[in-house]
């Protein structure tokens, strides 16, 4: 059964409850999982291992590359292909490719972190097996859910169904693909 399963899906009362099932979850070996609330909880993504952020890094690459680009461009343009001698200034007239190469770099930039998170999120996403199961739904008013993938190396469908009731979840549910 559990080929043929997504995982398990706990509710739980409220934000405290999820966070501490989702600390004791993460402290007992499991690393594939998720957590579903209808409001932010302090500290959550962190309980849960989600603690290297890759955004900075995209966003910066793609400033470097957007200011790149910008520079070049200008350089190209007004060195190698119309050179065009305006006022007896040098060809190669840095100061006024400074704001050109600045935007590019902010264009860029804006749309790697868009981009990036939007990869990194897995979205758009419009179908998740969670979906489909009862009383889902209320993790977008008053539900607060955590749900334990059975990808993950330690799941084991009757041990971790036993101890997420150890946690007090007020329900357990199979999540089916």
């Amino acid at each position: 059964m559990a080929e043929n399963l997504y995982g398990l899906l706990a509710e739980f009362d409220g934000p405290d409850e999820l966070l501490k099932a989702a600390r004791d979850a993460y402290a007992e070996g499991y690393r594939k999982m998720d957590a579903y609330s209808p409001m932010p909880i302090h500290d959550l993504s962190e309980s849960m291992g989600y603690d290297k952020h890759r955004v900075p890094t995209i966003v910066l690459i793609c400033a470097i590359l957007g200011a790149c680009s910008g520079f070049g461009l200008q350089y190209w343009v007004s060195v190698i292909d119309y050179p065009l001698n305006v006022g007896g200034r040098p060809l190669l007239s840095w100061p006024s490719f400074i704001p050109v190469t600045f935007e590019l770099g902010v264009l860029f930039s804006a749309f790697g972190a868009l981009i990036g998170m939007l990869i990194l999120n897995g979205l758009p996403r419009p179908y998740h097996p969670v979906f489909n199961v009862p009383n889902f739904e209320r993790a977008s008013g008053d539900g607060f859910f955590l749900c334990i993938e059975a990808e993950d190396p330690k799941f084991d469908i009757s041990e971790t169904r036993s101890f997420l009731e150890s946690l007090k979840a007020k329900k357990v549910d199979d999540v089916e693909p």
